[in-house]
């Protein structure tokens, strides 16, 4: 599995992009996200987007690293370099800084990424939590304890839960339906199965 480390302009930890980073074989930058790095003490691979946003500064650092350059305004950053991970056939990216500062840019990547979700393992990451745009059956590994939210975007039919507190066994969801959030772990492998339907699984870590 080819894993990238995806770096956007949102709210970061230079810790966690450090501990991100030894999880992926790639770590791309969007735009401003490469300052991001830069303060991380991270070289991307690779920056991309519209480049109107990465500082001076760090295309002086970075001046070795490509600057992938993509004209068009009918998308985002994110929705660039998710589209670039796929046709360079990526299969698993890690997400951080998509979430913060824009509360309107919040909530379009992590409806953007469910375009990519079919051919990309997308996860969103910050610090204590983990957010999935589910389109297919998902395991995944908790802490015992742990919070762990289902939040269904469309109606969802057949929704099982394996290893949560509160169960579930071919449930239907209505889109927005509350009644899966606010779980809890009670072992540390976990599943979220459904037969149609997009979710976000978020996890505390």
């Amino acid at each position: 599995m080819s894993k990238a480390l995806l770096i956007c302009n949102g709210q970061n930890s230079p810790a966690l992009l450090t501990r991100l980073a030894k999880e992926c074989d790639f770590i791309l930058a969007a735009d401003a996200g490469a300052d991001a790095a830069l303060k991380a003490g991270l070289t991307p691979d690779a920056v991309i987007g519209d480049l109107d946003s990465a500082s001076p500064r760090a295309r002086k650092r970075l001046k070795n690293v490509p600057f992938i350059h993509i004209a068009r305004q009918d998308n985002t950053d994110f929705d660039k370099a998710l589209h670039w991970l796929c046709k360079q056939k990526f299969t698993a990216c890690l997400v951080a800084g998509a979430a913060g500062k824009r509360m309107d840019f919040t909530v379009g990547n992590l409806l953007a990424a469910f375009a990519y979700a079919k051919r990309l393992e997308i996860a969103f990451k910050g610090e204590g939590w983990t957010i999935w745009p589910l389109t297919k059956p998902q395991r995944f590994t908790a802490r015992k304890g742990a919070r762990v939210s289902l939040i269904p975007l469309t109606a969802c039919r057949g929704v099982s839960l394996k290893g949560l507190k509160y169960p579930l066994q071919n449930a239907r969801l209505k889109a927005g339906s509350t009644m899966t959030t606010s779980n809890m772990a009670l072992a540390e492998n976990c599943e979220v199965s459904f037969t149609g339907g997009k979710l976000l699984l978020y996890v505390e870590d």
